[in-house]
């Protein structure tokens, strides 16, 4: 069977939202607002948010103070993804992957392709594990934010979703998948 299992038991997972933007605030960041309603809703846990500025370092600092928190399971970085000159997200994250989630991105841009169209090829939107922590970059827009997690990030983060999910990778719920 394929999809949620509501007979097993949910686990949540502990996710971090970091905004990068040089234009956002606590006040104007939509993108990283929806992420959090979503996964609060969804039952997991809002770990930490944070905004960076489009910048290498900086974005390296906060994914990497939350790598090193065992308290945290998941990060969810949105912007920095596009083709605008200070678009640095996947620059900054994906030499820190120890392993490259491949088909997110496939399957981002397939679910977003259903709401975007051919303007779903001006994200690099990408994902992979940072030692044990899931760490996934999404576009800035609340639209992609939204596609992301309504059509891929909430059923695989979700330790009921079968045959397999996430959850089953971070070391505490390893034994999901066993």
């Amino acid at each position: 069977m394929m999809g949620i299992d509501d007979s097993l038991t949910f686990h949540p997972l502990r996710i971090a939202v970091l905004t990068v933007s040089d234009t956002r605030d606590g006040t104007t960041d939509k993108s990283g607002a929806l992420l959090a309603e979503r996964l609060v809703a969804a039952g997991h846990e809002l770990a930490g948010r944070q905004i960076v500025k489009d910048d290498v370092a900086a974005i390296r600092a906060a994914v990497g103070k939350w790598v090193a928190d065992e308290a945290i399971d998941v990060v969810l970085a949105t912007g920095g993804t596009g083709f605008a000159p200070r678009d640095v997200t996947p620059e900054a994250v994906r030499p820190l992957f120890r392993r490259e989630m491949d088909g997110f991105p496939v399957l981002f841009h397939h679910a977003s392709f259903g709401t975007v169209g051919f303007s779903t090829l001006q994200s690099r939107a990408c994902a992979g594990q940072i030692e044990d922590t899931f760490v996934f970059c999404l576009p800035g827009s609340t639209g992609a934010c939204r596609d992301a997690w309504d059509l891929v990030l909430a059923f695989e983060l979700d330790s009921r979703h079968r045959p397999c999910s996430l959850a089953g990778q971070i070391p505490r719920l390893r034994h999901l998948c066993a």
